[in-house]
């Protein structure tokens, strides 16, 4: 009979989560045929084109924040995080005169340091992870200023231009890095013992420690990838823009939340699909781009954002009851 329920309410996770993937698909086609029937210029090439450039960087972000949500917990400091990689980088290419190419690794390298900073602070102080990474946000947009003194630094050579403004056939550049980090996430998530650990802590942190598995030295190598992303996604916007500015990724951390949770990866940790951050993600840019489109002040765009964030948390809790309330009946049943 033990063995019956706990199949059983794996079938209804697990038949849960495919439910939910598919509403938010279903959301997204919707948003679409919406954004296409409100206004003739959405379905232009062009359009269409920047509307994947900005939801590359957005995915990104959400990508990597999903898995620190998968283990109930999260990073605010991603915005600043890859300003921070992409200013260094960009000092080294402009004022140092160092290879571009070189600059960028070693802006690779430092996001992967920043967030191993993040992850040791949080794990070893034994401190909140928003209140460790607001703090650290504080930190790294200090640096950001004290670097630059508010001024971007321009005349980024040339030769990195196409990892941001660049176009892979139609499809833009930076979009093709997010489905190649969006592939090696779901990769790491569901073929490897890491990912299984992953959803272990998230579930319940004791509970894994119980089971062996190192918790901390997960907790610190999340960490670790979501600072790599973290700084690619820089990286690649100031290719984009053609210079460094402290301004980038501003609201990355809020977007990167919302685009998790609106895919359905839980609050509490342990539920959920990084693809999932993508299509939120994905809501997110086309409800930003109608604004464009609609000739909405650029500036609502925080405000939207940010109901779009107490909404998409309203109804994560929603569906966190409704499959605590499934998982009883299976129990008593």
């Amino acid at each position: 009979m033990g063995k019956d329920n706990v199949k059983a309410n794996n079938a209804v996770v697990n038949a849960l989560k495919k439910s939910n993937m598919t509403a938010i698909g279903a959301v997204l086609v919707l948003m679409i045929i919406i954004a296409s029937v409100a206004s003739p210029y959405f379905l232009d090439i062009y359009n269409l084109q920047a509307l994947i450039r900005d939801l590359a960087f957005i995915g990104m972000i959400g990508i990597a924040q999903s898995l620190l949500l998968l283990i109930g917990e999260l990073d605010l400091s991603v915005g600043k995080i890859a300003s921070l990689c992409g200013i260094l980088s960009g000092i080294m290419m402009v004022n140092k005169g160092w290879n571009p190419w070189l600059s960028v690794l070693i802006g690779l390298a430092l996001g992967l340091l920043f967030g191993c900073i993040n992850g040791l602070i949080i794990t070893q102080l034994r401190l909140n992870s928003m209140v460790a990474t607001i703090g650290m946000q504080g930190v790294y947009g200090g640096i950001n200023l004290v670097l630059t003194k508010g001024k971007a630094i321009t005349g980024v050579p040339e030769d990195i231009y196409f990892l941001g403004k660049g176009n892979v056939g139609v499809i833009p550049t930076p979009f093709i890095f997010c489905i190649i980090v969006l592939i090696l996430v779901l990769f790491m998530v569901k073929k490897t013992k890491t990912g299984r650990y992953i959803y272990a802590i998230g579930n319940s942190r004791e509970a894994a420690k119980i089971l062996g598995i190192k918790v901390n030295k997960i907790r610190i190598m999340i960490y670790s990838l979501v600072g790599l992303i973290s700084s690619l996604a820089g990286l690649l916007y100031v290719a984009r823009l053609g210079s460094a500015q402290t301004a980038v990724g501003e609201n990355w951390p809020m977007n990167s939340i919302a685009s998790s949770v609106i895919g359905g990866v839980s609050l509490t940790g342990g539920i959920g699909n990084p693809a999932g951050a993508l299509i939120g993600a994905a809501i997110i840019s086309i409800i930003q781009n109608m604004i464009v489109l609609f000739g909405v002040n650029v500036y609502w765009q925080s405000a939207v954002s940010g109901v779009v964030v107490v909404i998409a948390i309203s109804f994560s809790s929603i569906s966190e009851i409704m499959r605590e309330r499934k998982q009883r009946k299976i129990k008593l049943s």
